[in-house]
């Protein structure tokens, strides 16, 4: 029997997922031939911590014809029995044997502004399509969250029965710590991903003028490769007069999102919708404590180890803000809460039960 995974969106916060899956699916030694697709760039990666499985170079991109056209003709050469799609955005006329893993239904909702608009919205459409097909032809879908599963089920229709539950995790970063040196000695809080206009970034900078009435030399600290949004981000910061108060620290090394974790006194999730929100669980991991959004699946997933806001309301989310500031048994309340929460998700069993799906389907 032959697996092939689509890992094309490896070394992408996205594709973290696939990352670990093949990671730990690979210590679980499967009884049949593995075979990873991935870039150019991640063929190493792959070939050292997935030794036993065959990688295959495969630099299709993702929402092009070159998608649905070489990319279809590569996977039908491989004769699978089963492909897991580890995103939506896949060849839609293969039609082999098929699991997919669909992150969330965030790319519907939300608008692109880096993007040109009336091709974005055209490519928003298609999308939707791409969404209901993806989800009626595959064998098995597989989400991160019950939230994003009955998200799936009510604007697909498909049957709850065809999609399964699995958890992804964190873990401990064991690199070295690295100082980002602007932050060295100071107070701040954080928020680590992309600055797309569903993260919520524009009112959590908002946020930044009640704190510092309070705290004066509070910063608040954005990592995150830097790309046409968080220019715009920068031109926001620029507008408020906030210059001073707002640290852009630039792709973050894993030594350094280690250093940020360990000395930010707040990690900060505004998210108006995830998939799973891996970022707070991260952070919790390292002793940070967690303010997040009450939106979409962050509470299924952070339970009672993050103190919530409504992401709509400034004023709420800078009181809760400062409440985890000022309050120190709130503080140590939520520190102890998120290490006991994080050790719940396990990527090893993320793989395991992922595996057994693939082994039902191929049967």
């Amino acid at each position: 029997m032959k697996l092939v995974i689509d890992a094309r969106e490896s070394g992408t916060s996205t594709g973290r997922y696939v990352d670990k899956l093949i990671e730990y699916l690979s210590k679980l030694e499967p009884d049949f031939e593995v075979v990873i697709f991935t870039k150019l760039l991640r063929l190493d990666f792959f070939k050292k911590i997935s030794p036993r499985f065959k990688t295959v170079e495969s630099n299709f991109k993702e929402f092009t014809f070159a998608e649905q056209g070489a990319f279809l003709k590569q996977l039908r050469r491989q004769k699978a029995d089963l492909v897991h799609f580890t995103m939506t955005q896949q060849p839609v006329w293969y039609k082999g044997k098929a699991i997919t893993t669909i992150h969330d239904l965030t790319t519907i909702r939300f608008n692109n502004p880096a993007k040109n608009w009336l091709v974005y919205k055209l490519k928003q459409q298609v999308y939707k399509w791409v969404v209901k097909r993806v989800a009626r032809k595959s064998k098995h879908i597989i989400t991160a969250s019950e939230f994003v599963k009955k998200d799936l089920v009510d604007y697909t229709h498909i049957d709850p029965e065809k999609v399964s539950v699995i958890y992804e995790a964190a873990d401990k970063i064991t690199d070295s710590t690295e100082p980002v040196e602007s932050l060295v000695g100071k107070k701040f809080i954080m928020y680590i991903g992309r600055p797309t206009p569903h993260k919520n970034l524009e009112r959590l900078i908002e946020t930044l003028p009640l704190l510092r009435e309070k705290e004066p030399e509070l910063l608040l600290a954005l990592a995150g490769k830097p790309d046409e949004n968080y220019e715009r981000i920068k031109h926001l910061v620029s507008q408020r007069g906030l210059d001073n108060s707002v640290v852009f620290t630039g792709f973050a090394s894993e030594g350094q999102l280690r250093w940020l974790y360990e000395n930010t006194a707040a990690y900060i999730f505004p998210s108006l919708s995830e998939g799973f929100g891996l970022p707070g669980l991260e952070a919790m991991v390292h002793g940070a404590p967690v303010v997040s959004s009450n939106a979409t699946c962050l509470p299924e997933i952070y339970g009672k180890a993050a103190h919530y806001f409504d992401p709509y309301d400034v004023s709420a989310m800078a009181a809760k803000i400062q409440e985890v500031l000022t309050d120190e048994k709130l503080r140590k309340k939520l520190i102890e809460n998120g290490k006991v929460q994080a050790k719940k998700y396990s990527w090893q069993r993320m793989a395991r039960q992922t595996l057994e799906i693939y082994r039902q389907t191929m049967r």
